[in-house]
């Protein structure tokens, strides 16, 4: 009789050694089951009491058998099928690498060596969240060519604070993390501030496993109020996206101490242009201006074009408080209503914002062009310039399109070289990449009351070829003198696409009309553009610019050089918006180190992890960007419910179809459910097909809805077809009636109101 039947009968108490063994045994004959110590202690009716219980099964938990899942649950931890084999190593050896996550709780293991990316389940993560630098353990299952894997030990954590809802219990209280993989944070009652229940907190994990309530436990760092609120789920986003809302007192007080004054010496070291026509263009509510342009006219027809960026790096010193918050932050993020700053305001709207009828320190590349609007040569170097007009982009455009003629002659003629440059860029293969780009009027309260899609006009455009000009040329000179011996840099740099993601998006244009040549990148950047005219015509193929976006490499920050493919140039780095990238502060500070005839070679593996550091930073920037885009969509559409909009079919699932509409980018879903006949998704899911009436539809075919209802919470909406032909489709339906699986004619009967 096994030890196990015998404690059942007898109700023994057991050894420890024992008690671990029979716990396990348990768990293998009940692999999928869930227990605590109290279930354990009745299932296997022992005479130990729960501290013993608990004892064993944290041995159990470090020996790897089992995981805990929070709230005094176990289950046991599958191992890898005995027939299955690392990828390119031993069964059993481990891996490194950085956790990228997935919306499911799935994760990718990047940066292993392996090849491929390591797939790992949510229920093998062992806690281990996004960002976080990972030992794993990987093996191939049989039949399958990718990798999967299990994390084993978290070696560095990404984040220590997130944002989460502080629920109170009479003993503690608990925070569900608003994370891709849900998690509870136990709090003691002494710290949670003064939380009430329901508030929206911010809390620091200060033990990850262990303790009496197996699940993680933390502190209250910060209390952000009842969740609803604009102000508070803005800052939610920004925190739960690793960004500290608040600077250090530090930094801040260095930032304070700065000089306003430009000193007489300072003036001496700089190429003084100050009296070149200069001006600004940006946003209209923009605070921060860090680049300007100036125009002069030479001899010979030859025409002067500075560049001018904000010397970021005169007050912004190496390794100096403010540089390290800065490269902590990386970069300033962009929501809807706010700026989360790079640096102290002091620096990005005063000191270093290139204000009108000021003198300003600047960092500059200077153009010499010919009459042909070619460069035939560039200056770069430190100086002070006076900006003379501070224009908002309609105000550019205005005298662009003749309506006011203020520094008209200076404006015109730079648009005329910003056109040959694009012309250029596109003749040597660059991708036009433009999308739509979704923009709101808020109220005094920060509520959306329009929602619409911004147009790129000539102004936009001037700006942004000139910004790539001077990226481009800073680039190419630091790769140029580093020929014989390179000179270790911080490039901005975009892969070739990924050819299985192109013949896919290849097959889903065909399908809806459009053929693409994908037989070489050349072809291929060709086609991209060729839709991109395209959808000028049909915008229902503008559905196709995401999918074609999502093709492509991320263009990333890196000191291996590969070139730019998106842009068509073989170097390119990021040198024009110090006040909010700190990938251009290191490109001043190398470029500033490699001018005349001085030579300054970084150590570059350091360097390379400050780009993968900035690289990272920038991709949680765009996440709480777009974050709080669709917030803002889904709030303002909230306001319309029951009201019908025109819209593009988007997408399909197998339980429904998503519909974005036409005006305001809003996307929502419509339940096959709510339908008076079933469909049939197809099989590339680009078109649907009903049942009774016969009828297909299509991606990007234009669809009429109504707002059913919008979750703020979850970001959702749900809308209602509103079909012309309802009416003819109820006869058909009693036609087919008696011919319809009963099935179908369930369905029928399921629509909502």
């Amino acid at each position: 009789m096994s030890k196990s039947r015998k404690s059942k009968k007898t109700g023994n108490k057991l050894t420890t050694q024992q008690l671990q063994k029979e716990i396990l045994n348990l768990f293998k004959r009940h692999p999928k089951k869930r227990l605590n110590p109290k279930q354990i202690i009745r299932k296997l009716n022992v005479e130990n009491n729960k501290d013993s219980v608990q004892s064993a099964l944290d041995k159990l938990v470090e020996e790897q058998h089992i995981f805990a899942l929070g709230d005094y649950r176990y289950q046991l931890k599958r191992q890898p099928p005995s027939d299955g084999a690392p990828s390119n190593t031993s069964e059993g050896a481990f891996q490194e690498g950085t956790v990228d996550m997935t919306r499911s709780g799935d994760a990718y293991i990047t940066g292993t060596g392996l090849g491929n990316d390591i797939h790992v389940s949510a229920k093998y993560m062992n806690t281990a969240m996004h960002g976080d630098k990972v030992r794993i353990r990987a093996w191939t299952p049989r039949g399958r060519r990718k990798p999967e894997g299990e994390v084993v030990k978290v070696l560095e954590r990404a984040r220590e604070h997130f944002i989460g809802t502080l629920w109170l219990y009479p003993r503690h209280a608990i925070v569900g993390l608003d994370t891709r993989l849900p998690m509870d944070v136990t709090v003691e009652l002494d710290r949670i501030r003064d939380a009430q229940d329901g508030d929206r907190v911010v809390v620091q994990i200060l033990e990850w496993a262990g303790g009496k309530h197996k699940s993680p436990t933390g502190a209250v760092t910060a209390v952000l109020g009842k969740a609803g609120s604009n102000d508070v789920e803005m800052k939610s986003i920004l925190i739960k996206n690793g960004f500290e809302l608040d600077f250090p007192e530090e930094v801040l007080r260095q930032s304070e101490n700065l000089p306003a004054k430009i000193s007489p010496q300072e003036i001496e070291l700089r190429r003084d242009m100050r009296d070149i026509p200069t001006f600004t263009i940006d946003p209209e509510d923009a605070k921060d201006f860090d680049d300007a342009l100036s125009i002069r006219y030479l001899e010979n027809g030859e025409v002067e074009v500075g560049v001018h960026i904000a010397d970021v790096t005169h007050y912004v010193k190496d390794d100096s408080p403010l540089d390290q918050e800065a490269f902590k932050r990386s970069t300033s993020v962009y929501l809807v209503d706010r700026v989360l700053p790079m640096l102290p305001e002091r620096l990005s709207n005063d000191l270093c914002s290139l204000r009108p009828n000021e003198d300003r320190l600047a960092f500059s590349a200077i153009f010499i062009l010919d009459k042909g609007m070619k460069v035939i040569h560039r200056w770069f170097g430190r100086t002070v310039i006076h900006s003379d007009r501070r224009f908002s982009y309609g105000e550019a455009q205005e005298v662009l399109e003749g309506h006011s003629d203020e520094m008209g002659a200076e404006l015109r003629h730079l648009n005329k070289i910003s056109k040959h440059l694009r012309k250029q860029r596109f003749k040597n293969g660059a991708i036009n990449f433009e999308t739509d780009e979704v923009r709101f009027h808020l109220d005094e309260h920060g509520v959306p009351v329009q929602v619409f899609v911004k147009e790129r006009k000539d102004a936009h455009l001037l700006i942004e070829d000139f910004m790539l000009l001077a990226n481009r040329e800073v680039a190419t000179f630091i790769s140029m003198k580093g020929r014989d011996e390179e000179i270790p840099y911080i490039y901005r740099v975009h892969d070739e696409p990924d050819p299985d993601k192109v013949a896919e998006l290849a097959r889903f244009a065909r399908e809806m009309g459009f053929d693409m040549n994908i037989s070489t990148p050349r072809e291929i950047s060709r086609s991209y553009n060729r839709l991109a005219e395209e959808t000028e015509k049909n915008p229902s193929l503008k559905l196709l610019s995401p999918i074609a976006i999502r093709t492509m490499a991320k263009a990333e920050y890196s000191s291996e050089n590969i070139g730019h493919y998106g842009l068509g140039f073989n170097y390119y780095t990021h040198f024009t918006s110090p006040i909010r990238r700190y990938s251009d502060v290191l490109a001043h500070r190398l470029l500033e180190r490699n001018l005349g005839g001085q030579f300054y070679r970084s150590n570059k593996v350091k360097l390379e992890e400050q780009c993968k550091h900035i690289s990272q930073q920038e991709r949680r920037a765009t996440d709480a960007e777009r974050e709080s885009i669709k917030y803002k969509q889904v709030e303002y559409i909230s306001k319309h419910l029951g009201e019908t909009f025109p819209g593009l079919i988007s997408g399909f699932l197998d339980r429904g179809f998503f519909v974005e509409l036409t005006d305001s980018r809003v996307e929502g879903m419509v339940q096959f459910e709510t339908l008076d006949e079933p469909f049939t998704v197809g099989d590339s899911r680009l078109s649907m097909n009903g049942a009774y009436s016969g009828k297909e539809y299509k991606m990007g075919q234009e669809v009429q809805v109504r707002i059913a209802r919008a979750d703020l919470a979850k970001r959702q909406v749900e809308m209602e077809w509103i079909r012309e032909e309802e009416g003819e489709l109820a006869t058909a339906g009693k036609q087919k009636g008696r011919n319809t699986p009963k099935s179908a004619r369930n369905n029928r009967g399921r629509r909502k109101g």
